[in-house]
């Protein structure tokens, strides 16, 4: 089942922050979800299964200089390991996929790191339908 992200959710989503590479404390995620939460741009949905958070994807709504579209850009997507390859990672997608829609999102966007342990979340993104378009930059502020 997919829904909203509750309060209730808060250590299910930083154990999920530490399967995507970030090891996180339920007290990081919480100060995380308040900010998140008082922006009506983001959203945080969850896969539930048999009562429990087994997946994640975090939303934002974004506006371009270049033209009138909306796009949506997924800030976050995991499944726990234990659940991978089972298609949660697709559903998901698809319920992005749908608010960007609702939202009237020209186009779903992501970034996904260049590390070898992400090749196949990559190969994930490719057979979804998502193109390799773009090279990310980052510079770290102190």
């Amino acid at each position: 089942m997919i829904r909203d992200a509750k309060r209730e959710d808060i250590e299910a989503l930083a154990h999920l922050m530490g399967e995507l590479g970030y090891p996180t404390t339920a007290d990081e995620m919480n100060h995380r979800m308040m900010k998140i939460n008082a922006s009506d741009d983001y959203r945080t949905l969850v896969y539930e299964l048999d009562g429990e958070v087994v997946g994640m994807t975090g939303l934002i709504r974004g506006f371009h200089y270049e033209n009138n579209d909306n796009y949506i850009r997924i800030v976050a997507l995991v499944v726990d390991r234990r659940e991978r390859g089972s298609g949660i990672g697709k559903t998901l997608l698809d319920a992005a996929e749908q608010w960007a829609k609702e939202q009237e999102a020209s186009k779903l966007v992501l970034n996904s790191g260049n590390r070898g342990d992400r090749e196949d979340a990559h190969h994930f993104y490719t057979s979804q339908g998502y193109e390799a378009k773009a090279t990310g930059f980052y510079k770290k502020l102190n």
